[in-house]
């Protein structure tokens, strides 16, 4: 028999499947008005990677979800992939994985349920590596194969990291390459490279511990993981909600290898140009080639991190002894908000 492959049976891939930024702003329009809750630090009010809320001792309950399509077809990769972007909410925030519960789609009658199993079980190895028990979870009968995690985290409110806190010349580091949306979609077309096998999926799968560390400097002003919307959306974020402009300079962007090949076939995911058509007015020096990698989905992306620019060398002695050398160079900064939100150099 042939080996089933996962992304034949789901229409989108990862990240990917997100709902675009101005569609998801209007399906959250709302005239109710909810009652205040002032143990909610973190809501709805904000772009933040997940909720939080204040346990009135100096600590803090995060809890996020986050669940799509299959990305790869191996089954205990995929199960790994999507836990690992579910916990990096957390990390995101400054804080500390506890536990997760599991979310599972199945189309039982197209799928066997051995590969649902071993879904489960790249979760289980993910959760272990985060040190967090996967404690339950709930499973519906779904057209499309879906898989996820509802995350519970914990940090002290001091190391509390949003994304609308960054200042006015912080600098700006990230903390895995872009492309990952790129080489799936060559995949799943069937023109990947040989070489280039297996390295979208080992990425996909790391852990942004370091969040966690991050937490815990006072000159780390803002923080985000990069997913669906690209490195660009992302970045838009946390321009906006700081009420700031962003100048990213693309030479230090860090890529994964040879992407070149892969946007000159036009092997970009569909989502690509979703998020570009949202973001046209609000960018400028944008290029043909920055487009296709800047506006590229990840899934499970690194950390988008703002620091104070006092403290660049520390910052980047930190990156170099976490084995993170190659991401120790800023990609840009903030400034004082301008025209276009951001400015690509």
């Amino acid at each position: 028999m042939e080996p089933i492959k996962l992304t034949q049976y789901s229409h989108g891939a990862g990240c990917g499947c997100k709902i675009a930024p101005h569609v998801l702003e209007e399906i959250l329009k709302s005239n109710f008005i909810a009652p205040q809750n002032d143990k909610l630090i973190v809501g709805n009010s904000t772009k933040d990677d997940a909720a939080v809320y204040d346990l009135g001792n100096g600590q803090g309950l995060i809890s996020t979800t986050d669940f799509f399509m299959p990305i790869v077809d191996d089954a205990f990769d995929f199960g790994k992939i999507a836990s690992a972007n579910a916990i990096s909410d957390v990390y995101a925030m400054g804080g500390k994985p506890l536990m997760a519960i599991a979310i599972l789609g199945w189309p039982i009658n197209k799928l066997p349920l051995e590969l649902a199993q071993k879904i489960i079980d790249g979760a289980r190895s993910i959760c272990a590596e985060a040190g967090i028990p996967l404690a339950g979870g709930h499973s519906i009968d779904s057209p499309e194969p879906i898989f996820g995690l509802a995350v519970s985290g914990m940090l002290d409110l001091k190391n509390l990291k949003q994304n609308n806190t960054a200042k006015q010349d912080d600098l700006l580091y990230l903390t895995k390459k872009i492309g990952v949306g790129i080489l799936t979609t060559a995949e799943k077309k069937g023109v990947l490279k040989e070489e280039h096998k297996g390295i979208a999926s080992v990425q996909m799968m790391q852990l942004n511990k370091i969040g966690e560390k991050f937490g815990h400097l006072n000159y780390v002003s803002a923080m985000t993981d990069v997913t669906g919307f690209g490195l660009l959306g992302h970045l838009i974020e946390m321009a906006e909600g700081a009420n700031l402009s962003a100048e990213l300079d693309y030479a230090n962007v860090p890529l994964i290898d040879d992407l070149n090949f892969y946007t000159s076939q036009m092997c970009v995911p569909d989502n690509s140009f979703r998020n570009w058509s949202g973001y046209d007015p609000k960018v400028s020096g944008i290029t043909g080639d920055s487009l296709l990698t800047l506006c590229d989905p990840q899934t499970n992306g690194g950390l988008l991190v703002s620091i104070d620019p006092a403290f660049k060398n520390e910052f980047e002695k930190l990156l170099i002894s976490e084995s993170l050398q190659q991401f120790a160079k800023p990609i840009g900064r903030m400034m004082e908000k301008k025209e276009k939100v951001v400015t690509i150099i």
